[in-house]
């Protein structure tokens, strides 16, 4: 029986991990990141993988940081594989040399496209057409390592980061199925990664959200679905943050960016190109709404500058 290390954290890891356990293999432990403070309270919450792993009585790991003891009790459990998606960590070296079958790393992209921390976000932000999943071998760069299997799904243009996760997380999970076997009997020799093509996107912060006018409309609706639901794009209204959850280009018009113009009820927004109207709002505090009736709502708006 092939003994597994499974590293992985959000919500996105754990359909891959039951597909690990479903198959057979044995999870020696999963390692997961320590409880963050969550919510008004800020008390302690567990992980989505720490949870799912609780509730079929895996073994768990919460190191501060894979170094030290924590290093020393992975190599003394000798895992056969180790599998990560999405952990929250680079692996150095003398982890990524202990198992004989390798680390192999779950990644949301179509690499060398989006190699870093968001690239579900990025994805979204750039208007691709397509994205998918790839199963590599890690190495010791970011998402440098060689692609043993891809999976890529077409995108509308009306995906929302949340939901398009969701769904890309039971991607993986089907692909590492279908690929592991033959994986682990030497049937798959690595392809390298065409480093010419390669992107990159960063970790994802809260004053990403804040929207820039002078930026095509077409950028901003990308932003509303590509940051949601965390940090959302987000702008100013009389010094108010003012989340924009749902917009849509409004093509031909002239209007100088950040001016609010409201027609025929709706708030539409100039931008660095074309108008935006803005469908679905929140101002802080307040719950979200959708545009007409916010600015049913809202006095001084005709004008006003976000």
């Amino acid at each position: 029986m092939v003994r597994v290390v499974y590293m992985g954290t959000p919500a996105f890891a754990v359909p891959p991990l039951q597909a690990l356990l479903e198959e057979g293999y044995k999870i020696i432990t999963v390692v997961t990141q320590p409880d963050r403070p969550a919510g008004r309270s800020r008390t302690p919450r567990p992980s989505p993988v720490k949870q799912w792993a609780l509730q079929h009585d895996l073994p768990i790991r919460q190191p501060q940081r894979l170094r030290g003891e924590a290093e020393g009790q992975l190599h003394r459990l000798a895992p056969d594989l180790i599998v990560v998606a999405a952990y929250g960590e680079i692996l150095r070296p003398n982890l990524l040399d202990l198992p004989p079958h390798g680390c192999l790393n779950l990644h949301a992209s179509l690499l060398p496209r989006h190699r870093g921390a968001a690239p579900v976000a990025a994805a979204l932000l750039a208007g691709d057409d397509e994205t998918g999943i790839t199963l590599m071998e890690m190495d010791a760069g970011m998402d440098t390592g060689g692609m043993i299997a891809q999976e890529a799904i077409p995108l509308s243009g009306q995906e929302r980061r949340g939901e398009l996760t969701i769904r890309l997380a039971q991607v993986a999970a089907d692909l590492l199925r279908r690929t592991l076997p033959a994986w682990l009997a030497g049937q798959i020799t690595p392809q390298p990664q065409d480093k010419a093509q390669a992107t990159y996107c960063s970790v994802l912060q809260r004053k990403d959200g804040r929207i820039d006018w002078t930026r095509p409309a077409v950028y901003i609706e990308r932003m509303t679905r590509a940051y949601d639901p965390w940090p959302g794009a987000y702008t100013l209204l009389h010094g108010r943050r003012l989340q924009i959850w749902r917009a849509k280009v409004a093509s031909g018009l002239n209007i100088r960016p950040g001016i609010i113009s409201l027609q025929n009820q709706k708030i539409v927004v100039g931008t660095g190109k074309e108008g935006l109207v803005l469908e679905e709002v929140q101002l802080a505090g307040k719950r979200r709404m959708n545009g007409e009736d916010f600015a049913r709502g809202q006095r001084k708006l005709d004008g006003a500058l976000l």
